[in-house]
């Protein structure tokens, strides 16, 4: 299968952007392997500022910590690609721009930094709702460094706009 094109990104990111606007609610986004794609796929569709409020491109450690709150411990006692820095993130964005819904991304594109346990492609994806616990889901893509982070941006589109959609 062959990652998404900008057109599906694009599509997925206004059919979130219509039900976040049916809701009257807003989206903030930290992305670290997906380096903006998501917030790019979000603003393709005309509007998109009665919906999205913004978002971090928060690659380095640092800037997790800084930007989004993230702690250092937890970092150190997970790592950056993981489940808890996922649902940290989400959590983060969300709160720094006062958003219904945060959505996060952290992974690795590759072609290096994988792990035996951490393979290149391994993505987790964040979403978090006010008043709810952050979901987390974990992907391990097998396309190249771009493909990747595209089908990663994907895959939190498509997250948030289950996750929108559920609400009612």
């Amino acid at each position: 299968m062959s990652p998404p094109s900008e057109t599906e990104l694009a599509d997925v990111g206004a059919q979130l952007g219509a039900a976040l606007r049916a809701r009257r609610w807003w989206l903030a986004t930290a992305e670290s392997s997906t380096g903006g794609l998501i917030g790019h796929a979000l603003t393709m569709t005309p509007g998109a500022s009665d919906y999205y409020a913004g978002g971090v491109i928060c690659y380095s450690n640092r800037a997790k910590e800084r930007a989004l709150g993230v702690p250092h411990a937890l970092i150190e006692a997970h790592g950056a690609v993981s489940v808890e820095v996922a649902a940290a993130l989400a959590t983060g964005a969300a709160h720094r721009f006062e958003s219904e819904v945060g959505l996060s991304v952290t992974g690795i594109a590759g072609p290096d930094g994988g792990s035996e346990s951490k393979p290149v492609g391994t993505h987790y994806v964040g979403v978090v709702r006010r008043g709810h616990t952050a979901r987390v889901e974990q992907h391990v893509f097998s396309h190249d460094r771009n493909g990747n982070r595209s089908a990663a941006a994907l895959a939190a589109l498509q997250m948030a706009l289950d996750e929108v959609s559920a609400a009612g």
